[in-house]
């Protein structure tokens, strides 16, 4: 009944913005109520101009936005709570490091609405290699505890911190309570599990690397048959402990990555047909039956190139189905790619059930790149990338830029620019049904880590743990630009681009419309060089250029 209230609901919320809509454009001319630009030139969520439309039929370069045509709901935009993201906040005083966090969830910063945090141990933490249940054998899980989240570090091992007492656990209750004093206060927070409890799995340790005799083929292991019911118990004991914290989780996935990470972490393997089978027959029920409060359930949580064969399987089987809200995915497949195809197939297969993005970041970030890519010796200088330059041009290469191993196409991994792939792939992905979209780590140290295994990574924010330098990258004024601008219960409309005789990839957008018919569009211009472009709504257009590589933002009131 509820969800046919809903639906009845948004039905006349729709009529009602159809009829306005239509009496709006037929007696007045549109204008824009802000236009918002960040971009390479320097320019950080900087105002422009606004501008009128006309009426007529546009040429040239035609984006055509309509609003009437309402598609998926939004859930948000955000960021990431890491172990080692708070380890490095736990370098900046109290004041400091509350101000760095007000920027990323405050209506004053970023306002980050959608976030992840990992169940245990993940190659973001400081030494790795534990859950919250490492006593063998305690099915019971009588010695469950989340001390690992709270116990925060040692200033005899760590001399640049400034406070012991800082973790996991109370970053997020920081950012919980910067939420509470204000009117726009959701935070919904995605929690994953990188492994199992090591001896749950067949391999009974966290990960197991691999060898150049055996071509690195490692393992992180499978969930042993008899532990798949205390799996289940285990991260519904996750979520009772964290909500006993004041933490209510908002989403779950059964594993980070199930087709694992060739041993080089933490991790544990499902095929689908396995998670399938876990779902329906324990985390289901679980989480259906032990939790008075909804938890929405994410399935699979890897990359985007499995998508359809995933939710085939899953989602294909009604008793697994039933339980679960989405399906959660990375971008790691490719450093261009968006897979848009892949969305609108499996929109169109299973329409009840959403797409949200769950992890996405900068790989590998500072391993030197061939052909001179990047001065070899700028890689000596710990804060070589506190250089907006770094990040507005091609100048990153990720795990496979190289790749020379069976099954991985080095040609799906160029040299890319940072920026152009987080405001492409978020972008995209709204214009082809994603609900959410969530980057990974959202502070990281002047190394990019720390990182147990050496995988590091770049964020949102950096900061030299040493001399407590507070460097925002362009990432996170993209990622603020469009978490302040696409909000929750927002709904993605239909755009149509005729991008004429530019490059395919030199211009993307999308757009929302909220509840008060306040429409946003989102451009990404790639190129180098202003492009002219006709924004056109119903029978109304207007002329603007959107600035060299540059995202900008256009918000009209319908």
């Amino acid at each position: 009944m509820k969800d046919i209230n809903l639906r009845f609901a948004n039905t006349i919320l729709l009529f009602s913005a159809i009829l306005f809509f239509s009496c709006n454009t037929e007696n007045e001319m549109l204008s824009t109520k802000s236009v918002i630009v960040t971009s390479e030139a320097g320019k950080k969520m900087a105002q422009k101009d606004n501008f009128e439309f006309i009426s007529g039929n546009p040429e040239g370069v035609i984006i055509e936005v309509k609003p009437e045509v309402r598609k998926q709901e939004i859930d948000g935009i955000g960021s990431s709570f890491t172990e080692a993201s708070a380890f490095v906040l736990a370098h900046l005083t109290p004041d400091q490091r509350n101000e760095v966090m007000k920027n990323i969830f405050s209506d004053q910063g970023a306002n980050f609405s959608l976030t992840r945090t990992h169940i245990g141990a993940c190659d973001f933490c400081v030494d790795g290699k534990y859950s919250y249940l490492d006593k063998a054998g305690d099915t019971e899980l009588s010695s469950f505890s989340l001390e690992n989240d709270i116990k925060g570090f040692s200033k005899s091992r760590f001399p640049y911190l400034e406070d012991e007492a800082y973790d996991l656990l109370p970053m997020i209750k920081e950012a919980l309570e910067i939420k509470s004093q204000q009117a726009d206060n959701e935070l919904k927070i995605v929690a994953s599990a990188w492994t199992a409890p090591s001896w749950m799995k067949d391999i009974e340790d966290w990960f197991i690397k691999g060898t150049p005799e055996n071509n690195y083929q490692g393992t992180g292991g499978s969930l042993k048959k008899e532990y798949e019911e205390t799996y289940a118990d285990y991260l519904i004991k996750y979520l009772k402990e964290y909500k006993k914290e004041g933490v209510d989780i908002w989403g779950i996935t059964p594993v980070n990555e199930p087709h694992g990470n060739n041993g080089q972490w933490e991790s544990m393997h499902f095929t689908p047909e396995s998670q399938r089978d876990f779902i329906k027959d324990y985390l289901g029920p679980r989480l259906t039956n032990d939790l008075s409060e909804e938890v929405k359930l994410l399935i699979y949580d890897q990359n985007r190139d499995g998508l359809e064969h995933w939710t085939d399987v899953i989602l294909g089987d009604p008793d697994a189905a039933k339980y679960t809200y989405a399906t959660a995915v990375h971008w790691y497949e490719s450093t261009h790619k968006v897979y848009e195809e892949e969305f609108e197939k499996v929109n169109a297969k299973f329409p009840d059930h959403g797409i949200i993005h769950t992890e996405g970041c900068i790989d590998d970030l500072g391993k030197p790149a061939p052909d001179g890519i990047l001065d070899p010796e700028k890689f000596q200088e710990k804060n070589w990338f506190m250089n907006d330059a770094f990040w507005w041009n091609k100048n990153a290469t990720d795990w496979a830029y190289t790749a020379t191993w069976p099954g991985v196409n080095a040609e799906e991994h160029p040299i890319y620019t940072p920026v152009h792939r987080y405001a492409r792939n978020i972008i995209v992905s709204i214009d082809h049904w994603l609900k959410g979209w969530i980057d990974w780590n959202v502070v990281l140290d002047h190394n990019g880590g720390p990182n147990h295994v050496g995988n590091f990574c770049g964020a949102p924010i950096m900061i030299n743990t040493e001399t407590k330098e507070v460097y925002y990258t362009p990432i996170y004024y993209v990622l603020a630009q469009l978490s302040k601008t696409i909000r929750p219960g927002d709904i993605a409309v239909q755009t149509n681009t005729d991008k004429a005789n530019l490059d395919a990839d030199a211009i993307h957008t999308c757009a929302t419309i909220n509840d008060q018919n306040l429409l946003t569009i989102q451009i990404l211009n790639t190129t180098k060089e202003s492009i002219p472009v006709s924004l056109k709504i119903s029978n109304q257009f207007a002329k603007m250029n959107i600035d060299a590589n540059a995202l900008e933002t256009i918000q009209i009131q319908l």
